[in-house]
């Protein structure tokens, strides 16, 4: 099971993680996109990485918008899955 980042570790890896942020035991983010095929195609290619992570994100989508929330269950908080998940879901972004 990965170890939980300290409240420190946490602040210094979402510096480079723009827009996302802390919210108790979670990382949060909002992505709009053009419209709902983009949403919808951002997510089929999130899935496809969150699987090989073996690691998958609490996420609602209305239309062109996409709210994420990234926790660690099993280790109940943050975790370095969530932190690398955020980085390659904004990556994947564009």
């Amino acid at each position: 099971m990965p170890a939980l980042l300290t409240p420190d570790a946490v602040r210094s890896a979402l510096e480079s993680l723009p827009r996302w942020s802390k919210d108790g035991d979670s990382i949060k983010k909002t992505y709009v996109f053009e419209d709902f095929v983009q949403a919808f195609g951002w997510m089929s290619s999130v899935a496809l990485v969150a699987e090989r992570m073996n690691h998958h994100p609490e996420w609602f989508n209305v239309y062109k918008t996409v709210k994420v929330t990234l926790s660690t269950h099993d280790a109940g908080g943050i975790t370095q899955l969530d932190m690398d998940l955020a980085a390659a879901m904004d990556r994947l972004a564009g």
